[in-house]
């Protein structure tokens, strides 16, 4: 059984000691132990076992992830238990990835079935051992637009202005999300820890927090000012990614483009939409990893896939060669949108009776790809790997 392989490669969590260092001092790491950092040293004990284990995973191999899995798919929508990624290949996905913006905006008021819905597959995530990853497209707080509106240059350095409007009604979104996850519990009582990937793909262009619309200096402080603000409201499960896209074979440099610093990130991620152009993947993951290395910061690919892809041998020829020994976390393929009719090609992910099937299962049995049930529980902290 894969599953049995998997654990044999995991190593048995260490019990957290209860005894406190000497005032003023902190004990000196043990031989052979890895001591991480994370933005909020106030997080969670699970959310620190969390990040210890996205650590310890990556020499393994990597967590593959489906935006909204569980939520909806091709032809299915809402129902208990159901994943598109379950029904290929029996086992859920190790990520679950959702959109946490109808939580903030506008929308908060309007998608109250939605958002029910999206806690609830929240909590099974959790409840079933898996990881939770999530991304913001917040509407714009200036122009009253969606998060692609970006028409003005403005919003960023509003949000910035003390005693601004639009700053007013920006805190009252992250109020929203601080309560959401301060609320947000599983079966366990415990906070669910998530992996949350605020103002994504700020490389580009079409967002209002994008390259066009922010300087350095005011995307930096925009970071810096969400962290800061969540912290304060008193969140503390919160693992903090950035995410640039590259589409194209990029350098360490453009990985670190408007980089708010190292005590404000926890999670190095890249969206990477490179088609089937496996030179771009492997040369992005490659730069990926040596970047993670370099920082001590667990890396993954947190955006990927190919809209309405055809090919039968897509997941093991421009995924699973791709992401052999790069030591990357995890991977998360973008939605397949709920569409029973099959009118349009939406789709990122392998869902019953698309061409891919046997690809992904094949993916599946690899050793070295992790879905649920391959999992060693996430929250107990990975051995030899200590968080402060």
């Amino acid at each position: 059984m894969k599953s049995l392989v998997i654990a044999a490669l995991m190593a048995a969590p260490l019990l957290l000691s209860c005894s406190k260092p000497e005032s003023g001092k902190e004990e000196p790491a043990e031989a052979g132990e890895v001591v991480l950092s994370m933005a909020d040293p106030s997080a969670t004990a699970e959310t620190k076992a969390l990040y210890s284990n996205l650590w310890a995973i990556r020499d393994k191999g990597w967590m593959f992830g489906h935006h909204d899995d569980l939520m909806y798919g091709r032809k299915w929508y809402g129902e208990q238990g159901a994943s598109d990624t379950k029904a290929v290949c029996g086992d859920y996905p190790a990520v679950y990835a959702l959109d946490l913006a109808s939580f903030m905006d506008e929308r908060a008021e309007t998608e109250l079935d939605d958002n029910a819905l999206r806690i609830r597959c929240m909590k099974d995530a959790y409840n079933r051992g898996m990881v939770i990853i999530a991304c913001m497209h917040l509407n714009n707080p200036l122009t009253g637009g969606d998060a692609w509106d970006n028409s003005n240059r403005q919003v960023v350095a509003e949000i910035l202005k003390e005693g601004s409007a639009v700053r007013t009604k920006f805190n009252s979104w992250l109020d929203r999300l601080a309560r959401l996850a301060v609320n947000l519990k599983g079966a366990d009582g415990k906070n669910i820890p998530i992996i949350i990937r605020p103002f994504h793909e700020h490389t580009q262009e079409w967002s209002w927090w994008g390259s066009s619309c922010t300087t350095e200096k005011e995307f930096k402080e925009l970071w810096q000012y969400f962290v800061n603000y969540m912290k304060a409201s008193g969140v503390h499960s919160f693992i903090y990614a950035i995410s640039p896209q590259m589409d194209k074979a990029r350098t360490e440099s453009d990985f670190l483009f408007r980089w708010p610093g190292d005590e404000y990130v926890d999670f190095i991620g890249m969206d990477c939409y490179q088609g089937i152009n496996n030179n771009v993947f492997v040369n992005n993951l490659k730069v990926l990893g040596k970047l993670s290395s370099g920082k001590m910061k667990p890396a993954g690919v947190t955006e990927t896939g190919v809209e309405g892809f055809k090919q039968e041998d897509y997941w093991t020829t421009n995924i699973a060669a791709p992401m052999a020994n790069r030591k990357m976390s995890l991977l998360v393929t973008w939605r397949n949108k709920y569409d029973p009719m099959e009118q349009g090609s939406h789709y990122f992910s392998v869902f019953p009776g698309h061409v891919s099937e046997n690809s992904f299962k094949t993916m599946y049995e690899r050793s070295d790809t992790f879905f649920c049930n391959d999992l060693p529980d996430m929250y107990v902290p990975a051995e030899n790997i200590s968080v402060k």
